[in-house]
Parts: structure tokens; C-alpha cells; sequence
């Protein structure tokens, strides 16, 4: 092949794979959009493909299995997260800043409907906590490190003397987090966004309990 064979060739391969990576992205939005508000279960390559008129085949090449498709969901899902709660909130100053920072990013994301099913993890982790097996192991993943990032940011805070020397920062994280799924669950069955509010009271007030 000559020189202009080669550079027809390598161009028309990159065209393949930017509208590769276009599809493949087009596919996870919709995937954890749907998952969020119908379960993991409910994203399925037929239904995906009918929806976003692509054809079987196509998403098959994609990720091969639904279980492929229901992990890359949930790594998309993780990304975004990171993006609208993570990054944000460790800007903030170490210390009892940075815990109220993360906490207050992640009301937001679940008040916000960053998904409109609510908090996506909220939901994959209740359909998936009793039954085994790599997407299972992938939201307890997740979950871990939530917790641990939580407990992190309030050891921090300890270690810098804002937080009382005996307090325990995984039982603040384990206490705290259940708030933050308290509120999304019941923003979704009575569509009360007071709700928050009364999140944002309890963490308050169990913060105040543990500053130094």
C-alpha cells in the first residue's frame, strides 16, 4: 500500500472508532438513566438497541453479554458520580469543611436528579445486595469506597482536632450515609423535597455531636 493507501486507511480507522466511542457513550447515557429509575434488570442490549435504533449486532460488538453492559453502567454511573459529588467537594479545605462539602454535594446530587431515578447506587444495590456474583462484588465496590471516603474526610477532620480524639469515623460515615439514602428513598416515594431539609438537619446535628 502506498503512502496514500495508508493514510486513507489510518483515517478511515479513526472515523471507525470515534463513532465506536459515540455509540458506546450514547449507550451508557441511556443505560443508567434507565437503570436508575427500572433496575439494572431493565437494561437489557434488546431494549437499548430498539430505543437508540441501533442494531443488536452493533451493541453486541460493544459488550458481548447484558451482564458486560449492566458493569459498564455501573462504571458510567460511578464516573459521573465522581464528577457531580467527588471532585467538587475535595476542593474544599481538609477538615469539617470538606465532610459538610461532600455530604452537601451529594444532597444535591440525589435533589438534583443527576439520574432520574434518583440516587443510581441506591437503587442497583437494593435490587442486587441478596444475589452474588461480579455485579454484586462491583456495587459493594462502590459502596466501600463511599464509606471509606466518608470515614476518610472525618479523620481528617479528626486528626486536624476538629472532631472529638475518641470518635469512631467509620460509625459517623456508617450514620451519616444513612441520612443521605433516607432522604433519596423518601424523595422518590412522596416526591417531598423537604425531605432534604431534614437530612441536612440530622447531619448537622450528629456533626455538632462529634466536633471537638
Amino acid at each position: 500500500m502506498d503512502e496514500r493507501g495508508t493514510v486513507t486507511a489510518t483515517v478511515a480507522e479513526d472515523g471507525r472508532v470515534r463513532r465506536g466511542d459515540e455509540t458506546r457513550r450514547a449507550v451508557l447515557g441511556r443505560a443508567v438513566d434507565l437503570a436508575s429509575v427500572e433496575g439494572l434488570d431493565g437494561v437489557t442490549i434488546g431494549r437499548l438497541a430498539q430505543e437508540l435504533s441501533i442494531s443488536k449486532s452493533g451493541l453486541f460488538a460493544h459488550f458481548g453479554s447484558k451482564e458486560e453492559l449492566q458493569l459498564a453502567t455501573i462504571r458510567a454511573a460511578r464516573a459521573i458520580f465522581a464528577q457531580a459529588v467527588v471532585v467538587p467537594a475535595m476542593s474544599a479545605p481538609a477538615g469539617m469543611a470538606r465532610v459538610r462539602a461532600l455530604l452537601e454535594a451529594w444532597l444535591g446530587y440525589s435533589r438534583g436528579r443527576q439520574f432520574p431515578g434518583g440516587c443510581f447506587f441506591s437503587r442497583a444495590t437494593h435490587e442486587y445486595a441478596a444475589r452474588p456474583g461480579p455485579v454484586r462484588d462491583a456495587l459493594v465496590e462502590v459502596d466501600r469506597e463511599w464509606l471509606d471516603l466518608v470515614a476518610r474526610t472525618v479523620e481528617e477532620a479528626r486528626d486536624l482536632g476538629e472532631v472529638g480524639a475518641g470518635v469512631d469515623p467509620r460509625q459517623v460515615a456508617y450514620e451519616l450515609d444513612a441520612y443521605l439514602d433516607s432522604a433519596n428513598l423518601r424523595s422518590l416515594l412522596g416526591g417531598d423535597q423537604a425531605v432534604y431539609e431534614r437530612a441536612r438537619a440530622a447531619i448537622e446535628a450528629r456533626l455538632d455531636s462529634v466536633a471537638a
